[in-house]
């Protein structure tokens, strides 16, 4: 037997490189230049975030995108070495406790394999395509709502509201609940915005409505994703009631805040790069949606709605770009700074709506690459497009630098983006619709 105390300590880590101010509002304003830092003089760097975590920023693309795809990086907690003071800080706040551990963000294969295939058959092309006349119709409702004001908070009233509708009806979740799932997803989205433990509580509050949503299924299951996995689950799959609900859960999450950042983002990019917004709005007068779907790639590039990718852990030592990385330490992609790698992009910090050669890495790379993307691109795609055809004066209310970005570690977005048009009646037939769901 090996006597412990007489093995040969782990090496100390590296001294922290010094570099730019991380994780400040001034940096969540704008992070590039001290991404394009990092890049050149530490791109894996070491850093203690916000939470107090040491955690390892992985920046250039080549190394990000090998990174996300190396199965030595588990994405399950259980690797972290972690400290005490450390201990349920690296996911989402309350998921633990609620027993919503066991969804595609904290797992790997063989589990993550048979999850994940059981949840694609919702995101099929021909599923999404199915769905876009509903998503078509949500995005027009909710300018009905404001277009006659001649101003609006566009994330507030069109950027939050669609995908989290959008998802609610493809898990399967009762329009008269729906109202419940927004204010429980906005304090979620707000982060440290909100009151102390709100995130933890709202997700507390989902996870029992998502127990009782599931009982009901069982009973009366209809042609909805949550029902899905509940005949899956009885036809052998083993899927446990608490993966289920973790599944809804995850899928919720991670279904309707990306799509808001793509959607604020893209908007706001867009109109403070007027020709590239003119650009978009003749191909679009036109009839040509070529441009829009490389657009949307390019805003995916450019500001996307995921800054840094979620958790990974080293299961083992390794070497990331030249950096040893030690047994538990946790990795972090940075995907916004892998997409404006010079290396890899042609004049990475220039917004090129035609940009074609645009591998990005904005909905990650391997075997997490996000199964919601295509879904998330339908609905960036209709929000751009319909914003401009019916807003074509659409413009920016007030001063860009009085804009403030959500505080947060993986998502990058903006609070508010208020805007202001030329005031004009509904171009869609219907009558004037209610606040909730109900009248969507």
């Amino acid at each position: 037997m090996t006597d412990k105390t007489s093995q040969t300590p782990a090496p100390p880590h590296p001294p922290k490189a010094q570099g730019p101010d991380l994780f400040t509002w001034e940096f969540a304003t704008d992070p590039y230049p001290a991404y394009a830092w990092l890049r050149e003089n530490s791109p894996v760097h070491r850093t203690t975030l916000p939470s107090g975590v040491d955690a390892w920023l992985v920046t250039r693309y080549a190394d990000a995108r090998h990174a996300l795809a190396d199965q030595r990086l588990s994405k399950n907690p259980a690797h972290h070495a972690e400290p005490a003071h450390a201990k349920g800080k690296t996911g989402i706040p309350g998921e633990r406790k609620a027993e919503l551990m066991t969804h595609l963000l904290n797992i790997d294969p063989p589990d993550h394999t048979r999850l994940r295939r059981l949840v694609a058959k919702a995101f099929t092309p021909r599923r999404v395509a199915e769905f876009a006349p509903r998503v078509q119709e949500l995005t027009d409702r909710l300018i009905d709502r404001f277009v006659a004001e001649g101003s609006a908070d566009l994330i507030h009233e069109f950027a939050f509201p669609l995908p989290i509708y959008a998802i609610c009806d493809l898990l399967g979740v009762p329009r008269e609940d729906q109202d419940d799932f927004r204010d429980w997803a906005g304090m979620m989205i707000r982060h440290g915005g909100g009151p102390r433990g709100g995130v933890a509580r709202s997700v507390k509050k989902m996870r029992g409505y998502l127990a009782e949503l599931i009982h009901r299924k069982r009973l009366d299951p209809g042609d909805d994703l949550i029902s899905g996995l509940i005949r899956a689950s009885d036809h052998g799959e083993h899927l446990t009631e608490n993966e289920a609900a973790a599944m809804a859960f995850i899928l919720l999450f991670a279904g309707f805040e990306t799509t808001v950042n793509l959607i604020g983002n893209g908007t706001y990019a867009l109109l403070t790069h007027p020709e590239q917004r003119e650009r978009l709005q003749r191909a679009l007068a036109a009839g040509d949606t070529a441009l829009l779907a490389t657009g949307v790639e390019e805003l995916l590039r450019f500001d996307g709605p995921v800054e840094l990718a979620t958790w990974r852990f080293a299961t083992e030592a390794l070497t990331i770009g030249g950096q040893d990385i030690a047994a538990g330490d946790p990795v972090l992609v940075v995907l916004a700074a892998a997409d404006r790698d010079p290396a890899r992009f042609a004049e990475p910090d220039t917004l090129d709506l035609s940009r074609t050669d645009n591998q990005h890495l904005g909905y990650g790379h391997g075997i997490h690459y996000c199964l919601g993307a295509p879904l998330a691109r339908l609905e960036g795609q209709t929000a751009l497009a319909t914003l401009l055809r019916r807003l074509p004066d659409l413009q920016l209310a007030g001063d860009p630098a009085d804009l403030r970005w959500r505080g947060g570690l993986i998502m990058r977005g903006l609070r508010t983006l208020p805007v202001e048009f030329t005031t004009a009646q509904r171009t869609v037939p219907g009558e004037a619709h209610g606040d909730g769901p109900s009248g969507m």
